[in-house]
């Protein structure tokens, strides 16, 4: 167990090592190699890549030279990545095979690596980091040590100001000036609802009780989502810290993580972190001396979407069959086996530490104004740099589109952004410049749910989008309330008929009245946001609809049953290309002779599309 002083002294001493992590100008002669160990480059084979530059640093008795494993850096779409500080050097798609070369240059003769440098959307070579057009308009503060620090080294989160914060809550703070600083700071839930967090807590400790639990909500089911996901690898020790300040604020001595089975490598860290933090005295009895005890458990989800939801998360905590209790009473006064429960998603807490260190006034002064502080989206879909993003609240959907995550591939024209995932709603075309923040997506029928931003271009079709959406929900329903159970089942059938060219005008009617029903009769969050696909779509492309349901046509040619694919005899060679890759032989003609499609043959894959050189095939 360490002292006040004795965190304090590692705290100093680690900080001047690690100098070098956040200036550039560090005057040392050290160099640290950080490798992204993410979910995402870990796949693409990062633990080799670690394990390559050890091996060769070692076999070369080279010294001042540390391999550093990191939490996601954000970009994504350039993983597997390689960062050297202090020079700040970005090597992008790294390879096991590259580790020899980055050594040999980089470290023992000092020039670049020029092949492997980073490359911007528009092609320009990036020497920095941060010249990089995808972090100039983001603002760290959840994100703030992933990609920075080790995060299975809990020294290192020290450094960076770790358990300062919890430090001067338990010193000299009351239990209500922490309420009232994250009151005052505007901080939202950012698991979808947006409620204040402040009251939250104050609901919360306000309520009698001897036992109060306090509960971390690590199940993100969202598709594509994976915000809370690269938090817990890159950060876990901020959760820890910020579960023991709010479990201090409302009276708890015991917290629970709620995390999602599918997350190996998060539960693997969340498992250290609880050690070294147990270990060196920060959780469990008498916390750092000042004889406030807290401890934590994780507990591990089987992957069903609705545990999402708070109550249904509370009931699979218990050892129940995750369904959502009806409301009221709420968590606050009866959670966890009926006792008082904080609960908030791991983004939320992501935030706390940062709150207490800088102040109210500092977050609040970040983002809209009834939205504060900044969000975290997973960025993903039909755009150039796929990745995670922090922006301040406010920003537009336009700055993120093409500014951060550099436009839509292959020329292409942006076509609708759906955030929020099986819960939100889709942003068309004419509302790119609005900002995303609680109130202006939720006036233009979207929500900020999670944090999942799919960008779609013009070959999508929303209809089909709507299916996809549906079919997700029907398979994820609890089966708990009518409404939700049999009420998204019907909507499905309905949505699959436009698909396959079945469906009659009087369908679209049918659909919108059943998703306002099942939206105003559900008895929990996910049966209630289950038709916003729908009806967003239905709002902003209700001519889609329209031509699935009369003209049996799909104009993005998604839906096969209705689509249909012609070739442009004007544009048309003869070259044959087309015919040569069609799997089925549904294109026909000889020589130099224009090619035509046996519609009855065709299957409408679409490879003649993708193999004409000339664009004569849609």
């Amino acid at each position: 167990m360490k002292t006040i002083d004795e965190i304090e002294e590692i705290r100093k001493i680690k900080r001047a090592e690690l100098d070098l992590r956040v200036n550039t100008e560090s005057d040392t002669r050290e160099k640290h190699i950080l490798v992204c160990h993410g979910t995402g480059c870990t796949s693409s084979k990062s633990p080799k890549i670690l394990e390559n530059f050890k091996r060769i640093i070692e076999e070369k008795k080279i010294e001042n030279v540390r391999v550093i494993k990191t939490g996601c850096f954000g970009l994504c779409a350039k993983g597997p990545i390689v960062i050297i500080r202090p020079e700040d050097t970005f090597y992008a798609m790294v390879k096991p095979e590259d580790c020899e070369e980055i050594i040999q240059k980089h470290i023992i003769e000092g020039q670049k690596v020029e092949r492997l440098l980073c490359k911007d959307v528009d092609g320009t070579l990036v020497n920095k980091l941060d010249e990089l057009n995808f972090y100039k308009k983001q603002k760290r503060i959840a994100l703030k040590n992933c990609g920075l620090i080790n995060p299975e080294n809990i020294d290192e989160y020290i450094a960076f100001d770790g358990y300062k914060a919890i430090e001067k809550v338990l010193t000299s703070m009351t239990r209500e000036q922490v309420i009232e600083e994250i009151t005052k700071s505007g901080l939202r839930g950012r698991g979808g609802a947006g409620f204040p967090t402040g009251k939250k807590w104050e609901l919360t400790k306000n309520v009698e009780g001897d036992i109060k639990y306090v509960v971390c909500n690590a199940d993100e089911g969202d598709p594509g989502a994976f915000m809370d996901r690269s938090i817990l690898e890159g950060d876990p020790h901020s959760i820890l810290e910020a579960m023991t300040i709010a479990a201090y604020s409302i009276g708890a001595n015991k917290g629970f993580i709620y995390v999602r089975a599918e997350y190996p490598i998060a539960v693997e860290r969340l498992k250290i972190a609880i050690e070294q933090a147990r270990n060196y005295g920060l959780l469990g009895e008498n916390i750092l001396g000042t004889g406030y005890s807290f401890d934590i458990e994780i507990r591990l989800g089987a992957g069903a979407f609705v545990c999402g939801e708070e109550t249904a998360l509370l009931e699979s905590i218990e050892g129940k069959r995750g369904q959502p209790r009806v409301k009221p009473p709420y968590p606050a006064n009866s959670g966890l086996w009926g006792k008082p429960t904080l609960i908030n998603n791991v983004e939320t807490y992501a935030n706390v530490t940062r709150i207490i260190l800088n102040g109210a006034d500092w977050y609040s002064s970040i983002g809209t104004e009834n939205s504060k502080g900044t969000k975290v989206f997973a960025l993903g879909g039909n755009v150039n740099n796929i990745g995670l993003v922090e922006v301040p609240m406010g920003t537009t959907l336009r700055e993120i589109v093409y500014d951060i995550g550099g436009g839509i591939p292959n020329g292409r024209d942006f076509k609708a952004a759906q955030t929020g995932g099986p819960s939100g709603g889709c942003i068309p075309k004419q509302h790119l410049d609005t900002p995303i923040d609680y109130e202006s997506l939720k006036e233009i029928g979207s929500m900020m749910g999670s944090g999942g931003l799919i960008v779609m271009d013009d070959t999508k079709c929303m209809v089909a989008l709507s299916k996809f959406y549906l079919e997700f929900t029907v398979d994820e329903s609890c089966g708990k309330c009518t409404p939700c159970r049999i009420g998204t089942k019907r909507m499905l059938e309905i949505l699959e008929k436009l698909c396959e060219g079945k469906g009659e005008e009087q369908d679209i009617y049918k659909l919108e009245q059943l998703a306002n029903d099942i939206r105003n009769a559900s008895v929990c969050g996910l049966g209630q946001s289950a038709p916003n696909p729908v009806l967003s779509t239905l709002k902003y492309f209700r001519d889609e609809y329209k031509e699935h349901a009369i003209d049996k046509k799909c104009r993005a040619n998604e839906c096969k049953a209705i689509s249909k694919i012609t070739i442009n005899e004007e544009l048309c060679k003869g070259c044959g290309l087309c015919q040569r890759n069609c799997p089925v032989g549904a294109i026909e003609g000889e020589g130099r002779d224009k090619r035509h499609i046996n519609q009855e043959k065709c299957i409408k894959c679409g490879t003649c599309i993708r193999s004409c050189p000339f664009h004569a095939i849609s």
